[in-house]
C-alpha cells in the first residue's frame, strides 16, 4: 500500500501496527513531544577527507546522543566515483538533496564532507557545538508525531508503515530511509586507495518525497525488498517530516530492525 490520505489509511495503519508481531520489543516507536534533531552528513569513499568524518558519525551514540536527541544519517554521494573508485553507497537522489539544500540555503558549492543539522550546514559537528546546537533543536516543540513499525516477512522483505500528523505547517513532506551499521569497504583506487574504511547509519533504501496532508491523519506503508549483503540485525528504519518551504525538519524518529 502506498501513501493514502484520511481515515481509512489511518485505519488500516493502526490495525497494522496492533497485530501481535508488531508490538513485540523494538517493533513499533512514537516519537515524544519535543523535536528531534536530524544530522545529515553528505561523504563519499572516493574523498580523503571523509573519513574522519565517518568516524565522528559512528561515535555519535557515545557521546551521549541518544535517539530521543538526534538521528544520524549518512548519505554516500556520487560525484567523486568518477576519479577511479566507484562508491557502493553511494546513490544519485543523494547527490541531489545535497543540491537542493544547499541551493534552498541560498549557496551554490557542494562538498564533502558536509554536515547538516536539521538542512542546515554545519561545520563543526562536534563537541559543545553539536552538544548546543542539538540542544537548541531539542527544546523546540514538535511540528510534527510520527509512528513507526516494522514487520520483518518470511521472504525476505520488510513492510515499513508511517503514520503522520502535522502539527506546524501546511506544506510538508515525509521522508523515509532504511540505514544499515558497521559496514567497512577495502578500498583499491582513487584518494583513498589502499585503507579499511568503516561507516555506520549509511542510507541504504530511501522513500520520499512523499505529500502529506495537512487536514488529516496520514498513513504510509511499503513492502522493502533485502538487498543480498543487507544484515537485519545492523539495520533500522528513520522517519522524518521536512517543511517544504523553509527546509526545517519537524520532527524525526528512527527505530532498529525488528527481530525475525
Amino acid at each position: 500500500m502506498g501513501f493514502s490520505h484520511g481515515w481509512l489509511g489511518w485505519l488500516a495503519l493502526m490495525m497494522f501496527m496492533s497485530s501481535p508481531l508488531v508490538n513485540a520489543a523494538q517493533c513499533q516507536a512514537s516519537s515524544g513531544p519535543q523535536r528531534v534533531a536530524l544530522l545529515e552528513l553528505y561523504t563519499s569513499e572516493g574523498c580523503s577527507s571523509c573519513p574522519p568524518a565517518d568516524r565522528l558519525l559512528s561515535g555519535i551514540a557515545g557521546q551521549g546522543f541518544g535517539p530521543e536527541r538526534m538521528v544520524p544519517l549518512a548519505f554516500h554521494v556520487d560525484y567523486w566515483d568518477y576519479i577511479g573508485w566507484t562508491d557502493r553507497f553511494a546513490n544519485p537522489a543523494f547527490s541531489a538533496r545535497q543540491r537542493d539544500l544547499v541551493r534552498s540555503a541560498g549557496g551554490r558549492t557542494v562538498y564533502t564532507p558536509q554536515f547538516m543539522l536539521n538542512t542546515r550546514d554545519f561545520r563543526v559537528a562536534r563537541g559543545d557545538a553539536l552538544a548546543n546546537g542539538v540542544a537548541e533543536i531539542n527544546r523546540k516543540p514538535a511540528g510534527a508525531d510520527i509512528k513507526l513499525a516494522l514487520k520483518p516477512l518470511a521472504n525476505n522483505q520488510l513492510e515499513v508503515a508511517v503514520a503522520t500528523t502535522l502539527k506546524a505547517s501546511s506544506n510538508a513532506v515525509l521522508y523515509v530511509a532504511v540505514y544499515q551499521n558497521d559496514l567497512s569497504s577495502e578500498v583499491r583506487a582513487g584518494e583513498n586507495s589502499g585503507v579499511r574504511l568503516h561507516h555506520d547509519y549509511v542510507v541504504r533504501e530511501w522513500r520520499g518525497p512523499i505529500a502529506l496532508n495537512a487536514n488529516t491523519a496520514n498513513a504510509w506503508q511499503q513492502t522493502i525488498n533485502f538487498k543480498p549483503d543487507w544484515v537485519a540485525a545492523k539495520m533500522g528504519v528513520a522517519a522524518f517530516v521536512q517543511d517544504q518551504a523553509s527546509g526545517d525538519v519537524l520532527q524525526v524518529l528512527r527505530l532498529p530492525m525488528c527481530p525475525v
